[in-house]
């Protein structure tokens, strides 16, 4: 009962705000809340990726190989799968700052765990079906703690700002994981390279818990529960008559909705490319393509600073230049990231070349994902069933991300020639994935344009 008392959702204050500081105070909270999320949000992505790092010196060093690397990929993707999806629908319920804290704990002990581990081996070389193992359920584990953070993330949106603005933020919001796919490249590349695997794991591990305190010092619960009249209120919106309803209700009706489906499997192959780059572009570039661990980390987080712009001017695009049509700029944007993703596996060029390359894949493809997952999703849902979308979604892309890891790792493990990795079968397999991201919106085009127009 304790622990239920301490994550439920936060009950409205006693202490009520003088009416003539409403507004002040409401945009000073809003302010601090949304940046706080945004923040420990990309930290989350600090924890989330080191493994991806260090891939490259662990096969160097005889510990571990890309198949088995695969399959740690895969048990984070699927523990973090089942984990959001469960999550999300209970993070309807939950007070945010301390739900979204917690998963971030997590996942700091977690990497902290594998950093003392990897230096137990370099003390002791461990067997390798210890590290293995170990590897596996630890990183398996992380996908626990991380699942706890996207929907906290996306409900205080909708506990914060009315349904005319939320567009333009939440394209800001989902330029966080971007922010911290580049922090982490350029932070834990530059200590893998110079103090070893195992430091950037312990980097990672405080970096994560830094990301915890901003969430418990700067998230507000909801504007209730800091003596603010409800969101509605405060902006002057109508309450839709779906939003009388019971959470439960809502909820069960989101997931009966044939248009979540849609976007979730369209977000699904989204994630297999953006996977795919992030996850084994590292290796890609230094085996494929002979650049060095610094080259390679570095070309790697210009794919995460362009996925900021593509997520920030998502909703500039999807509400200002389209005024709302939104199939327009998933058109545009799946396009150019199916062609630059085309290219930059299938060229050679110099070091610039690539970094423009993969520079407009992650643009386009950010653009894609926040429209295509995130404004249409919060388009066609109830307010108090954000969750609800963001748990079906997640399970379904990280479904597919976890299986894009298992055979992304078998291909690449298994087309070797004359002692050399063969990139084209995994290549195919990454542009197919992009083509049919493009594809499944354009074909559902009619329904989800219908949805928007009747919420």
């Amino acid at each position: 009962m304790g622990i239920y008392s301490k994550y439920r959702i936060s009950k409205a204050s006693a202490e009520k705000v003088p009416p003539g500081e409403v507004e002040t105070r409401y945009r000073q909270l809003r302010s601090r809340t949304f940046w706080g999320a945004t923040i420990a949000y990309s930290l989350y992505y600090v924890c989330r990726l080191a493994f991806s790092i260090v891939k490259q010196p662990i096969i160097d060093g005889d510990i571990l190989n890309a198949t088995q690397l695969g399959v740690i990929g895969s048990a984070f993707l699927l523990v973090y799968a089942a984990g959001k999806f469960v999550n999300s629908f209970f993070a309807d319920y939950c007070n945010i700052r301390r739900f979204m804290a917690l998963g971030l704990l997590i996942s700091s002990g977690i990497n902290l765990i594998l950093a003392l581990l990897g230096y137990l081996d370099m003390a002791f070389s461990l067997p390798g079906f210890v590290i293995m193992i170990a590897f596996s359920l630890l990183w398996g584990l992380n996908g626990l703690g991380q699942s706890m953070g996207a929907a906290p993330g996306v409900i205080s949106l909708s506990r914060w700002f009315p349904l005319r603005e939320r567009g333009t933020w939440y394209s800001i919001f989902s330029a966080s994981p971007y922010l911290g796919e580049a922090l982490a490249f350029v932070l834990l590349g530059f200590v893998a390279k110079h103090l070893g695997w195992q430091s950037c794991f312990l980097m990672a591990s405080i970096c994560g818990f830094a990301g915890a305190l901003v969430a418990l010092f700067f998230i507000s619960d909801t504007p209730e529960s800091r003596g603010l009249p409800p969101i509605d209120r405060l902006a002057s919106e109508e309450v839709h008559p779906e939003d009388r309803l019971p959470t439960i209700s809502l909820q069960k009706r989101v997931f009966r909705n044939p248009g979540i489906w849609i976007i979730a499997l369209s977000s699904a192959f989204i994630y297999v490319t953006r996977y795919a780059v992030s996850g084994w572009g590292v290796l890609f570039l230094q085996k494929a393509k002979g650049f060095p661990l610094e080259g390679a980390t570095s070309v790697t987080a210009v794919y995460a600073v362009s996925g900021i712009a593509g997520t920030v001017i998502a909703g500039w695009l999807s509400d200002r230049v389209f005024k709302g049509h939104r199939i327009i700029p998933v058109a545009i944007s799946g396009l150019l990231s199916l062609l630059s993703l085309s290219a930059f596996l299938l060229l050679d060029g110099d070091y610039f070349l690539n970094m423009f390359l993969i520079a407009l894949f992650s643009l386009s493809a950010g653009v894609l994902y926040c429209i295509v997952a995130g404004i249409i999703a919060l388009d066609i849902v109830p307010r108090k069933a954000t969750g609800a979308a963001v748990g079906i979604i997640g399970i379904v892309c990280y479904v597919a991300a976890s299986l894009q890891d298992l055979l992304s790792g078998y291909l690449i493990d298994n087309f070797i020639v004359d002692g050399q990795y063969d990139f084209l079968p995994v290549t195919i397999f990454w542009i197919l994935a992009a083509l049919l991201s493009l594809l499944i919106p354009l074909l559902g085009r009619r329904w989800l344009q219908a949805r928007q127009a009747t919420v």
